[in-house]
């Protein structure tokens, strides 16, 4: 199983993360242009999947299949979104994603006093999401 990469948005859609592992084919276009077309993306999936879906969708929109990756989507209630993209055989992502958020995100950056909810650029919280994400399973 294999992580491509990881980007993590506030409730407004502006990109407080990105990180990259294995990841072979670049977008051609810098990393903000593809941050902003990512959430266009999502903020367009999720209105699709609220409308269009027969059920009450409770949890919404979680991820998407192609034949060369998935990706999976994970918000928390305040509206941090996280979305990570992976092979298409990576399991459990949707956990994954809720124990990077408690013991990545919440231990190194909501309880940091320093953090004001621009972009991360704490090396302590780059480092942690670096360990978490290489010895996951799924790396």
């Amino acid at each position: 199983m294999t992580i491509y990469n990881l980007y993590i948005f506030d409730k407004y859609g502006t990109l407080l993360y990105y990180g990259e592992w294995n990841r072979i084919k670049q977008s051609g276009i810098t990393k903000e242009e593809e941050a902003k077309l990512m959430y266009g993306m999502l903020f367009s999936i999720k209105s699709f999947v609220n409308k269009i879906s027969p059920n009450d969708p409770k949890e919404g929109f979680l991820y998407y299949k192609t034949n060369k990756y998935a990706l999976h989507y994970y918000e928390t209630p305040s509206g941090i979104k996280f979305v990570i993209n992976t092979d298409t055989v990576s399991t459990s992502v949707k956990e994954f994603l809720q124990q990077y958020y408690s013991k990545i995100w919440v231990e190194y950056v909501v309880k940091n006093p320093l953090w004001n909810g621009t972009a991360v650029t704490s090396d302590l919280f780059k480092q942690k999401s670096d360990e978490f994400i290489k010895q996951s399973i799924m790396f």
